[in-house]
């Protein structure tokens, strides 16, 4: 499975928790690699409601949102998001704009909880890099 989620902004998440931590490349790549899996079993179980609704389209509430922020106020760009949503859904499925920008957010919170603790992981362990196995170590502690 490639990775749709560009690293750069994963990168910069990371080290907006990261403080004076140095990030490798790893741990963005590890970060947007988990990111993906998590937003295409959120996109999976949306579809879901929007089926038990009757409907073939995506839309905020069936990611539990009830007001989507603007979509500039992200780091996570929606387009590779949207992408995303799509990978384990029928292809007749659409993602309302709104449903694109809301998984954009929950997607966010969701690597910034990873990134902060992974940072605690860096520090625990005495180093001054946030690394790839920061990423798997919290993966394997807290999922």
């Amino acid at each position: 499975m490639s990775v749709e989620l560009p690293f750069a902004p994963v990168d910069t998440i990371i080290r907006r928790n990261a403080g004076s931590l140095r990030v490798s490349a790893g741990a963005a790549e590890e970060l947007a690699r988990r990111i993906q899996t998590h937003g295409a079993d959120l996109a999976t179980d949306a579809a879901k409601e929007a089926t038990k609704d009757g409907r073939k389209t995506l839309m905020a509430e069936d990611f539990g949102v009830q007001q989507v922020i603007d979509k500039d106020d992200l780091t996570l760009p929606v387009a590779p998001v949207d992408r995303i949503a799509r990978l384990d859904i029928d292809n007749d499925y659409r993602v309302a704009m709104g449903a694109r920008v809301a998984l954009a957010d929950i997607l966010e919170d969701y690597a910034n909880n990873v990134a902060s603790a992974a940072s605690i992981l860096a520090h625990h362990a005495d180093r001054r890099t946030v690394k790839a196995e920061d990423i798997e170590t919290y993966f394997r502690l807290f999922e």
